[in-house]
């Protein structure tokens, strides 16, 4: 793997992971009530937070793995079977409708406060596992092993990964409005099931690597590191 197939896979299967669109309507529901201003301000506290957090097990999760003593390729079986029912999850249900507009009133004082507060309550149940969820975890601890491969470039390659599905989930956010408009109910749902392919068949390319990398000769290397040389 090249190291702009990498950051390439690295995106995609981040991305699909968090699933900023398929969120938006969401976040239109967690932000009801509030200023559109107040509303991106939410959004700039949740892009941080996901950067953040991932960049910490980027650079902590193989340590975690070797305190456990979990091997790298059980590891990465464990986390293509939960991307997998991801996946599956996402192909199968309809997210847009998950969950029903609310009516909670603004916060009372200044729009950094009122958005800090509100974002507090966001975190648990949409920060966190909605955005960041163990499939999102497993995934930037398996990519950051094959960082190390490219060194420090692999290293800072990742993290620009990581910053970009960030940026990408504070614009989606942003364009709540627009994208809602847009898309509609249907073309959300179907931008949550294709993602939610997408998602099948990366967990099943990192199971089949993980089930090469721990036995001999079990899987083809042509199935194990598709398009590598």
């Amino acid at each position: 793997m090249i190291p702009d197939n990498f950051a390439v896979n690295f995106f995609i299967a981040l991305f699909a992971l968090i699933d900023p669109v398929g969120n938006v309507p969401l976040f239109a529901a967690a932000t009801r009530g509030l200023k559109n201003s107040t509303a991106r301000l939410i959004s700039v506290f949740v892009a941080l937070f996901v950067m953040g957090f991932l960049i910490f097990f980027y650079f902590t999760g193989l340590s975690l793995l070797a305190f456990f003593g979990i091997s790298l390729p059980a590891f990465r079986i464990a986390g293509g079977i939960l991307l997998l029912l991801l996946g599956l999850d996402m192909t199968r249900n309809d997210f847009t409708a998950a969950m029903a507009p609310g009516g909670e009133e603004p916060v009372e004082g200044g729009q950094t406060a009122q958005a800090r507060k509100r974002f507090e309550a966001m975190i648990v149940p949409f920060a966190m596992p909605l955005l960041i969820g163990p499939g999102a975890i497993s995934t930037v601890i398996i990519y950051a092993s094959e960082a190390r491969d490219y060194g420090m470039v692999g290293v800072f390659t990742g993290v620009g990964v990581i910053a970009l599905v960030a940026l990408s989930t504070m614009l989606s956010f942003w364009a709540t409005p627009i994208i809602s408009r847009l898309l509609g109910r249907i073309g959300l749902a179907i931008v949550v099931r294709v993602l939610g392919l997408i998602l099948c068949a990366m967990a099943v390319q990192f199971i089949l690597s993980g089930i090469a990398d721990s036995t001999h000769g079990l899987i083809l290397d042509a199935a194990s590191k598709p398009y590598q040389s």
